[in-house]
């Protein structure tokens, strides 16, 4: 149930309480960092944790805190909310039986329990751009209870698999602050309750081999063990109805704030961005996707130190994260999210500050494909991420205005433009004889569809992929604009572009099935597979297919592969389709772009609609469906993908960048007049 700024999840404890162990709840830092769950408390991925800290030293995300368990005390009753899931089937927690409703509230997670006639509200925020997590405690109504909080501490990275023996700590009072440490690391946690009238009671504790079912299910390493050093125990009255349990990387000046202020901050901050986007004020499904979209725009806190050559430029240093729990900062997700996600949202500051940051990062024509998590060195296979690159800094100077940034960009243009003119690495360049784009590297997945597991490349696509030479033509007819507006030559973009013009459609339409190949000369010849790739010949702001095809194009795509969460990777009829994404990670590769549905496409399928059909309310029914998916996965977002077929299960990340800025695109393209 979506309300004004609120999405609420009501709850009763007659239901399946698995479904609590099903929906996940996500909120960020800003840094890259989060705290992430179930709504029911109990972990159930590797990537949960409620102090979830991306670091400088030791770089990349650390689950600093992977939950609080809280003991409610009233008379002789005991009330467990969190706990975990144990071999068996056992589960430890009861807050299936208590909870009454979730709801997050200006992107603040807040649960409310109701037992023995009281109301306990438990809310958690992350204080913007710090590794610190606050979760407030507030008797709404009713008589005294106690409440016990028990941190389990793991401080591993957050992609390295779980270890089933607890680590070694050190626990360090004094005057209501307490630190621990890690014996075997140079990691520092302080924990704190707010105010400090609590009492922390030291009781160790070793949680051993509870287990994430999503990992069991994903043929993942599942079990963890985790260590708790004691429990904060305090009174909740009338007279003292709140108290707030706080940890953090940081030092102890930087949780020396008042707790409601900061709540109240952190309202207000969203206030404030909202306030930025005129196109999605009134809209609770639009300010909903806003707001998420708020979740990946990040100032990279494992790369802070690249921060002191983007100020001496006069920039900031701003970037993307792809998907939450394990994504970082993809060159391609980033530029196909960066519209959706800064654009229409009014933020157009930091869409320039990304554009320039990684104008930084170009290396050899190419734009990175990826940072590894924790490293500043980018990897840079792929064909199309340098090519998206232009079609975000024409968005970007379409809605801003903004034309001093071509000037600082394009000479970083020209050179990957004359790159991929001479060939650059993995075999990228232009074929000499057609003015088509190649690409081809044993090993390697060049394009989008780029899933790979123990060396095996699931959809190499080698050859000229349709989507490159859709892009490329398109790059060359913004090069071509830019030049005259830079007072240079355009000669060479206006001859290139029109080879690519002719040859592509010479090349790709498959008059037999009504389409357009996916590849030609690839290793086995042209590949006929019908694959949605073959929508951007048409959706981009110069498309490179004859008008006259476009019809039979949008009318195969919508028979073959459209659902109501987006386009199938692959048609039915392919012996390669894979219906369902589940299984271990050789099933679920398999499966990943073989059939299996993405979000993101459905916002360049509705711009290729629309330029035949300009109805904004038949486009705008292709979107419904991610209104009730909003309270559906991970609450509040869209997820990376879906299954094939009905009930179209979602899965994947929780939260997907491009899943949420083309979702929210399209929504405001087809805004009613």
């Amino acid at each position: 149930m979506i309300e004004t700024r609120q999405l609420i999840v009501p709850w009763d404890s007659s239901r399946d309480p698995s479904e609590l162990r099903r929906h996940e709840w996500l909120i960020t830092n800003g840094l890259g960092g989060y705290a992430s769950g179930t709504l029911a408390g109990i972990p159930a991925r590797k990537y949960h944790g409620l102090l979830v800290a991306n670091l400088t030293d030791p770089k990349g995300r650390h689950i600093m805190v992977s939950r609080c368990d809280e003991m409610i005390l009233v008379g002789t009753r005991r009330v467990h909310l969190g706990g975990a899931e144990f071999g068996g089937e056992r589960i430890v927690g009861e807050s299936h039986e208590v909870l009454t409703e979730f709801k997050l509230d200006h992107r603040i997670a807040v649960w409310r329990f109701a037992f023995e006639g009281r109301v306990l509200e438990k809310s958690i925020v992350m204080p913007h751009n710090q590794n610190t997590v606050c979760v407030r405690y507030q008797l709404v109504s009713g008589d005294r209870i106690e409440l016990h909080v028990r941190p389990y501490l793991s401080f591993r990275r957050h992609d390295e698999s779980p270890s089933a023996a607890p680590d070694d700590f050190t626990l360090l009072a004094s005057r209501g602050r307490h630190e621990v440490h890690h014996v075997s690391s140079s990691l520092v946690l302080r924990i704190a309750m707010k105010p400090g009238t609590n009492r922390f009671m030291t009781e160790d504790r070793d949680e051993i081999e509870f287990f994430y079912r999503i990992e069991r299910d994903r043929g993942d390493p599942p079990f963890e063990s985790a260590h708790s050093p004691g429990y904060f125990a305090t009174t909740l009255d009338e007279n003292d109805p709140s108290t707030t349990f706080v940890a953090t990387t940081h030092g102890w000046d930087r949780i020396d704030f008042d707790v409601p202020a900061l709540f109240e901050a952190e309202r207000r901050r969203i206030d404030t961005l909202l306030q930025l986007a005129p196109d999605v004020q009134g809209d609770d499904f639009a300010e909903q996707l806003a707001m998420a979209a708020d979740q990946f725009i990040v100032l990279p806190g494992s790369r802070l130190e690249e921060s002191v050559m983007s100020q001496a430029q006069g920039s900031e240093l701003r970037t993307i994260y792809a998907g939450y729990h394990w994504f970082g900062d993809w060159g391609r997700d980033t530029m196909i999210s960066l519209e959706g996600l800064t654009l229409c949202t009014g933020r157009y500051r930091e869409a320039g500050a990304i554009l320039r940051t990684f104008s930084n990062y170009v290396k050899d024509g190419l734009l990175p494909n990826l940072f590894p998590e924790g490293e500043r060195q980018a990897l840079y296979h792929t064909v199309d991420a340098t090519l998206w690159y232009f079609h975000a800094i024409a968005r970007y100077i379409a809605r801003t205005g903004d034309r001093i940034i071509i000037g600082q960009l394009f000479p970083v243009l020209q050179s990957i433009v004359a790159h991929y003119l001479q060939g650059t690495r993995f075999n990228i360049g232009v074929d000499a004889k057609d003015g088509l784009v190649a690409a081809a590297a044993d090993g390697y997945q060049l394009t989008w569809m780029d899933a790979k597991v123990d060396g095996w490349v699931v959809t190499p696509r080698r050859g000229k992929p349709v989507e490159i030479q859709a892009l490329w033509y398109n790059a060359l007819m913004y090069m071509a604009a830019w030049a005259k507006k830079m007072n240079s030559s355009s000669e060479l973009y206006e001859h290139e572009a029109a080879r690519v013009y002719r040859s592509f459609n010479d090349r790709y339409w498959h008059a037999e099935r009504d389409c357009l190949f996916d590849v030609v000369d690839g290793p086995e010849g042209d590949d006929p597979a019908i694959r949605p790739n073959q929508v951007f010949a048409i959706s981009l702001d110069h498309p490179v297919l004859d008008r006259e095809r476009w019809p039979a194009v949008i009318d195969t795509v919508r028979n073959r592969l459209l659902t109501p969460f987006g386009l199938r990777t692959l048609s039915a009829d392919h012996a390669d389709y894979k219906s369902h994404y589940r299984g271990d990670l050789r099933a679920r590769d398999a499966a990943y772009h073989q059939g299996t549905v993405w979000p993101w496409l459905i916002g360049h399928y509705v711009d290729a609609v629309l330029k035949l059909n300009p109805d904004s309310n038949a486009a705008r029914q292709l979107l419904l469906g991610f209104r009730q998916h909003l309270t559906q996965a991970g609450i509040g977002s869209i997820s990376e993908i879906f299954d094939a077929e009905d009930p179209y299960s979602p899965g994947g990340c929780i939260a997907q960048a491009w899943s949420v800025a083309e979702v929210l695109r399209a929504w405001i393209r087809t805004k009613p007049a």
